[in-house]
């Protein structure tokens, strides 16, 4: 319910599960089976008692990551649109800002979306008014598109977040930008965040919003490998949309890219910090 166009993503999780079948247990280019290193469940949908209403439904979320914080558990989540990441980062950053590795077409610090501040394009802006997301270990990487008016994204730059736009990150490359994200993390604690429109449209084309130019599959592999060993906390792939694909294809890449994660995060809990 937080897209401000095309709907779809709420059908994103089912999708991912559906294109999870086709996902084996053994990564042999991290050299990492996840099952073997920490106990690993699908821990359901998180109920939603407020479906029709988008602030309550964030409250059903925090309540849900509540618990499985309180358990122990490092979630890696399945989206669902992008403001699902505030409610989380609401039941594991209260009292200790996380650092994040966003991957994304858009920055997602925007203002008010027709009288609410409560939308995908806002929920860091937010985080970072809580307390719960810290500006100065965020690095937000893959940023392109056009905007509805000029600094819908200063928020970023202003609170010192490092955005990294389309042109940089090929002018570089994933290599040197991905040891800056590293570096900007250090070794606080950490959540990584993908949005699957970060990647070019031919290869995600079933998202909410689309923007061409993007980093391929590829490049987000091995983008997401080079983070092994940070401190995380969790992590999410989000705003797969399966109206807009009927190939499956785009549920595919986010579970490929879910694979990777879960990878990185059983090697964090089995290395801990």
């Amino acid at each position: 319910m937080g897209v401000t166009n095309r709907a779809g993503a709420r059908h994103g999780p089912r999708e991912i599960r559906n294109q999870s079948t086709l996902i084996r247990h053994y990564n042999q280019l991290q050299d990492i089976a996840p099952a073997e290193l920490c106990n690993i469940a699908d821990l359901g949908d998180c109920p939603l008692k407020h479906l029709y209403h988008l602030e309550q439904g964030h409250a059903d979320i925090q309540s849900f990551y509540e618990e499985v914080h309180e358990a122990g558990i490092i979630p890696l989540t399945a989206g669902g649109d992008h403001s699902i990441t505030l409610p989380i980062f609401r039941a594991l950053g209260k009292g200790r800002p996380l650092g994040m590795v966003h991957f994304d077409a858009h920055c997602d610090t925007a203002d008010d979306v027709a009288d609410s501040k409560f939308h995908h394009g806002a929920p860091f802006k937010i985080a970072v008014e809580e307390g719960l997301l810290d500006p100065l270990r965020t690095i937000q990487i893959g940023i392109r598109g056009s905007l509805s008016e000029r600094g819908t994204w200063q928020f970023s730059h202003d609170s010192g977040m490092r955005v990294v736009y389309m042109d940089e990150f090929y002018d570089k490359g994933y290599k040197a930008i991905m040891e800056e994200a590293r570096e900007i993390v250090g070794n606080g604690l950490t959540y990584i965040s993908f949005d699957v429109d970060g990647l070019d449209p031919v290869y995600t084309p079933g998202t909410g919003t689309p923007e061409i130019g993007g980093f391929t599959t590829h490049e987000a592999q091995m983008m997401l490998r080079s983070l092994r060993g940070l401190n995380l906390v969790g992590a999410d792939v989000v705003e797969v949309a399966p109206p807009f694909d009927p190939s499956g294809n785009t549920a595919l890449v986010g579970a490929s890219m879910m694979f990777e994660i879960l990878c990185l995060l059983a090697d964090a809990v089995a290395s801990p910090k």
